[in-house]
């Protein structure tokens, strides 16, 4: 069985005392201060987490609040990144695919910061990617070869 708190404060201003001179004034203060703070902590584990194995479930976060300017949090786990991956989810048992349907990002929608999303913008545009992109694909649909339809008469 465990101490009470008197026995508690008790031993720990008996241990007090033998380090330091206190008054009996000055003693009767840290009696009632230390007797406040374990009373404190008692109820603070005895409160409504009393018999809770585990750590608390936390709060859901709105998704397009985990895309921070610095960093991504994952609405799993609550880790933080500068960039969700597939090998992360893993953990999660789901893909990026998964985790943008369950909590509601577009397909379009990247899973990074704000920052390493920028960074990465303008990077592309420097490398002229965007143009390369449009005239790759203008030249696929210009070099591939046409269907014929079947006509009325023929």
């Amino acid at each position: 069985m465990g101490k009470d708190l008197t026995e508690m404060v008790a031993e720990i201003a008996k241990a007090q005392a033998s380090h330091a001179v206190m008054s009996a004034e000055h003693m009767e203060d840290f009696l009632k201060k230390t007797f406040d703070v374990l009373k404190g902590i008692k109820s603070e584990e005895e409160g409504p987490l009393s018999g809770f194995e585990g750590k608390p479930e936390a709060e859901p976060m709105d998704p397009q609040k985990s895309i921070q300017r610095n960093k991504v949090i994952c609405l799993e786990c609550g880790k933080e990144f500068k960039l969700i991956t597939n090998r992360h989810l893993k953990e999660h048992g789901m893909d990026l695919k998964e985790y943008r349907r369950k909590h509601g990002f577009s397909a379009r929608q990247a899973l990074a910061a704000k920052t390493l999303t920028a960074k990465r913008r303008k990077a592309a545009k420097e490398l002229g990617l965007g143009e390369n992109l449009k005239r790759a694909r203008l030249e696929a649909k210009a070099t591939k070869p046409r269907r014929k339809t079947k006509g009325k008469g023929k």
